[in-house]
C-alpha cells in the first residue's frame, strides 16, 4: 500500500506487527477521505443533479449556493465545485485545518477552533447574509462537518469571549459531545436548524460527515440544518449540572430557543455520507486480507480516556492470537493539571503502562489533529520499555494529562497533519 495520510511511517515501522497495525490505520483514512465520500453522494450527468438519492433537474434552479461548515468543509467544497462547476451560483466555506486548497466559486474564511472568537461571528453573519432572500427556484448544498458548533458562533449579545469560558469549563469537567453541543444551540442563533430556517422557501441538502456517538445528526456542528430535539429546559439542566447557574446569572447571557416549526423543514433533506463506521469495516476488511480475525466491537465508544484504555486491554485478553479488534467513538479527559495532551495520546500512555509484548494499540483521531499535532500514538512493547525508561517522569505527565510533550520526546506518535477528514476517534487493537 502507498501511505498517503500518515506522514512519519519511517519513524514507526520497526516490526512486522507495526506494518500490518498502520496499513489497516491508512485503510481506515483512505475510506473517509471526504473527496472521496462527495464523489460517491454528489453526481452531474446530462443536466440530472444526484445527490444522494434525490434527482433533481439542475436547469430548474436559478440560484445554487453551496454552504460548507467543519473540518471537512474545504476539501469537499473544491469536490463540490469540480463536480458542479459553474452551475454554482455562490457559496461560502467556514472551516478550520488545511488553507492551502483553492477555490474559484465559493468563498472561504478560515475560523478558529477549537474556541470561538470575532473572527467566527462576522463570518457566521455573512453566511446568513447569504442564504437569506431565496426562493422556491434556489437550491442550497451544505456540506456539514465536526468542528463547525465552535465555527457557527452568534449568541445574542455577540461576546464568543463568555462562550468560549463557557466550554474550557465544560471540555475541564469531562462533558461529552451530547452535552455540549446540546448547550451550544441554545447559544447561537445559527445552531440547532436555523440555517435550514433562513433558506427558507428554497430547497436544501445537507451532505452530514457525522463525528458524534450514534451518528445523531442533530449534533454533528450541532445540528445548523437538522431540526432539534433539544430544548432551553435540556440546557438548563446542564448549566446546573456543571454549576454555571452564577456565570449566565452574572453575565446576562440568554438562552435561544431553536426553530420547532415544521415548515422549515419538510423542503429539506439532511443525508449521513460519512462515520467512522465507513473507517472501521474498511479497517476490517483489511485486517482479514492480511491473516487476522477482525471484530468492529463498539461504534460509539465513551468514558474516560485512561479507564477505556484499560477495557480495551480487559477485551483483547478475552481473544485468540491473530485478533483485531476495532473501535470508533470518542472518549473524555478530566483534566487535572496542564492539559497539554489528548484523549487518544492518554488513552495510549494508559495503555503503554500495562501492555504486554503481544499487544497494541494505536488510537488516533481522523481528523489528524488530537489536540494538537498529533493525530495519535502508537502503545506496544516498544512504547512501554521508552515509557519505563522515563518512568517517573512518564507517571508526572500522566498526572497532569500532558502526554504531548513526553510523546514528542519518545516519539511513537501518529503525525498525519489535517486529514480533511473527521468522523471521531479510531481505535485498533491487536493480540499477535
Amino acid at each position: 500500500m502507498e501511505f498517503k495520510k500518515i506522514k512519519n511511517l519511517e519513524n514507526l515501522i520497526q516490526n512486522d506487527l507495526r506494518k500490518n497495525a498502520l496499513i489497516i490505520v491508512e485503510e481506515g483514512l483512505q475510506a473517509i477521505d471526504t473527496s472521496r465520500i462527495i464523489y460517491n453522494n454528489l453526481k452531474l450527468e446530462n443536466n440530472i443533479l444526484k445527490i444522494n438519492n434525490l434527482e433533481f433537474n439542475i436547469l430548474d434552479f436559478e440560484k445554487i449556493i453551496v454552504c460548507g461548515i467543519g473540518k471537512c468543509a474545504l476539501e469537499a467544497a473544491k469536490a463540490t465545485e469540480e463536480i458542479l462547476g459553474n452551475y454554482i451560483t455562490d457559496g461560502i466555506v467556514l472551516y478550520v485545518g488545511q488553507n492551502d486548497i483553492n477555490l474559484n466559486k465559493i468563498e472561504k474564511i478560515k475560523g478558529t477552533h477549537p474556541y470561538p472568537s470575532e473572527i467566527n461571528i462576522l463570518a457566521t453573519k455573512k453566511i446568513i447574509q447569504k442564504l437569506s432572500n431565496l426562493t422556491e427556484k434556489d437550491l442550497v448544498i451544505f456540506l456539514i462537518s465536526g468542528g463547525g458548533s465552535t465555527l457557527l458562533c452568534l449568541p445574542k449579545n455577540e461576546n464568543a469571549g463568555l462562550e468560549m469560558e463557557i466550554f474550557q469549563t465544560l471540555t475541564k469537567n469531562g462533558a461529552d459531545i451530547i452535552e455540549l453541543n446540546t448547550l451550544r444551540k441554545h447559544l447561537s442563533l445559527a445552531r440547532g436548524g436555523f440555517l435550514a430556517k433562513y433558506i427558507y422557501p428554497a430547497k436544501g441538502v445537507s451532505l452530514i460527515f457525522s463525528d458524534v456517538l450514534n451518528n445523531d445528526i442533530s449534533f454533528v456542528s450541532s445540528g445548523p440544518t437538522v431540526k432539534d430535539k433539544t430544548t432551553i429546559n435540556d440546557a438548563l439542566e446542564i448549566i446546573k449540572k456543571y454549576n454555571l447557574e452564577n456565570f449566565f446569572k452574572i453575565n446576562n447571557i440568554e438562552l435561544i430557543e431553536t426553530p420547532k416549526d415544521d415548515i422549515y423543514f419538510n423542503n429539506f433533506y439532511n443525508f449521513l455520507v460519512a462515520s467512522n463506521e465507513i473507517a472501521l469495516k474498511a479497517m476490517k476488511i483489511k485486517a482479514e486480507n492480511l491473516g487476522f480475525k477482525a471484530k468492529i466491537l463498539n461504534t460509539a465508544l465513551s468514558g474516560e480516556a485512561r479507564k477505556v484504555a484499560l477495557n480495551i486491554l480487559n477485551d483483547l485478553r478475552k481473544e485468540d492470537s491473530k485478533t483485531i479488534l476495532l473501535y470508533g467513538g470518542e472518549t473524555t479527559v478530566t483534566i487535572k493539571g496542564h492539559g497539554r495532551g489528548g484523549r487518544n495520546l492518554e488513552l495510549v500512555l494508559a495503555a503503554a503502562f500495562n501492555i504486554s509484548d503481544d499487544e497494541l494499540i494505536i488510537s488516533f483521531d481522523s481528523d489528524g489533529r488530537d489536540n494538537g499535532d498529533f493525530a495519535g500514538a502508537i502503545a506496544d512493547k516498544i512504547t512501554r520499555d521508552l515509557v519505563y525508561q522515563n518512568l517517573e517522569e512518564s507517571k508526572i505527565y500522566f498526572e497532569n494529562n500532558e502526554e504531548y510533550p513526553l510523546f514528542e520526546k519518545i516519539g511513537n506518535y501518529i503525525y498525519t497533519g489535517n486529514t480533511g477528514s473527521n468522523v471521531s476517534d479510531l481505535i485498533l487493537a491487536i493480540k499477535n
